[in-house]
């Protein structure tokens, strides 16, 4: 049978607090200096939470917007980071100068700085996991579990792989979903130029010479001339009204909770685009419980971090779900069959024959291996679709403007008799 755990019963729904990063500095019990970046919703918060780590805080300020935009750590150096440090400890290399070793020689130098601060923490006397629970920004709750996984079990190094394993398979799929979208987008907005230049300053011309031919033109180019009269006069309004849509559904994605489930719900709706953002989704899932329940991480408590890492508001409110019936006594796969239009039915017999044969890990990471091939596949018909379907769509709009250009010259012999 799967392997099973408690949970602390439910507490009652509190206030949301909106936390910041708060970069910080202090003093250890040994008079060594420890710094770290912490969210909370104030400073006070943070110098409490250091006194009770036996941390005297000296400085304590809120981290800057200019200075998370400027971050250049990315997921790719942490899934290195992880590689890294797995294979210096399989080779029997300690863990302070397996920092040593990765930060001095890391080309980054905000990683190589990231890296040697959590070396001089843990020189400190923190744990690996406590050390890293000060950078949230790079390092999520996931990492953290199974680190401090690794440390209580004695097998840090077997974690750090899995780790390295997981973040190299969820790059891989993050970079799978951006060659999809990004090729498409790039044409759009390149045929969306060239339009407005062409409407901005080829049509006046034409526009101007029409005019003096004093006959009535084709209903398309008279369209295309007002269009242009309209971006040429009152430019200011459809670049403001561009910008502002823009801007509503970028912000409201990302501050109305509610805004963002109403996106994802559609997006899981619709043609194609559904069809793999459920196949990515269902990857991750099986990937990232695959990892926490393999590390030894009980099931309840790993479902937490499953749902953090879900990607779409839609699959992170089944899995919270899903994690309470596990609390309440129900088997993975019943509480998954409860949402059979997240999780297909085969992914669900898979999970089944993992928790009657006691190789849940193994069933999910066939699963996710399956799952990171169909999205391979996916994106694979979905580039090769929309290629003509975007050359379709440039002849249209571009194509379209020329011609209707053109058409008044083919008949302008009609116009001079």
């Amino acid at each position: 049978m799967a392997k099973t755990a408690s949970m602390k019963s439910s507490k009652a729904a509190k206030p949301v607090i909106k936390k910041q990063i708060f970069i910080w500095e202090g003093t250890s019990r040994d008079g060594k200096k420890v710094t770290g970046e912490t969210p909370a919703a104030n400073s006070d918060m943070i110098k409490a939470d250091l006194r009770r780590q036996g941390i005297v805080p000296k400085r304590v300020k809120k981290k800057s917007s200019v200075a998370a935009s400027q971050q250049k750590i990315t997921a790719g150096d942490i899934a290195i980071f992880a590689r890294q440090l797995s294979t210096m400890m399989r080779a029997g290399v300690p863990l302070v100068q397996s920092f040593d070793i990765t930060g001095n020689g890391h080309s980054n130098p905000a990683m190589r700085n990231l890296i040697l601060s959590i070396k001089s923490d843990i020189e400190g006397g923190g744990t690996f996991a406590s050390s890293l629970r000060k950078h949230p920004l790079h390092f999520d709750d996931l990492f953290c579990n199974l680190v401090e996984a690794g440390e209580q079990s004695g097998a840090l190094e077997t974690l750090l792989d899995k780790i390295a394993i997981y973040k190299e398979k969820t790059e891989s799929l993050k970079i799978k979903i951006k060659k999809a979208v990004t090729y498409p987008i790039i044409v759009i907005c390149v045929a969306f130029i060239v339009t407005a230049i062409l409407l901005i300053f080829v049509v006046p011309v034409f526009a101007d010479l029409f005019k003096s031919f004093g006959a009535e033109l084709p209903a398309i180019t008279q369209f295309y001339v007002n269009m242009s009269n309209y971006l040429v006069e009152r430019w200011y309004i459809v670049l403001f009204g561009l910008v502002g849509i823009i801007t509503f559904f970028i912000e409201g994605y990302k501050r109305s909770p509610a805004f963002r489930e109403a996106i994802e719900r559609t997006s899981l709706k619709a043609p194609v685009v559904g069809d793999l953002t459920m196949k990515t989704s269902v990857a991750r899932f099986a990937r990232t419980l695959a990892t926490m329940f393999a590390a030894g991480v009980p099931l309840v408590e790993a479902m937490d971090s499953v749902a953090g890492a879900a990607g779409n508001i839609q699959y992170k409110k089944a899995i919270l779900q899903i994690r309470d019936g596990l609390a309440s006594g129900q088997q993975l796969q019943a509480g998954m069959k409860n949402f059979p239009e997240l999780f297909p039915n085969m992914v669900v017999q898979m999970v089944a024959i993992g928790e009657e044969s006691g190789a849940l890990d193994t069933m999910l990471t066939k699963v996710a291996d399956y799952y990171e091939e169909l999205v391979d596949a996916a994106v694979d018909s979905l580039t090769a679709m929309l290629e003509p379907a975007i050359m379709a769509f440039l002849a249209v709009v571009v194509g379209g403007l020329i011609i209707a250009m053109y058409m008044p010259i083919f008949k302008l012999g009609e116009v001079v008799r």
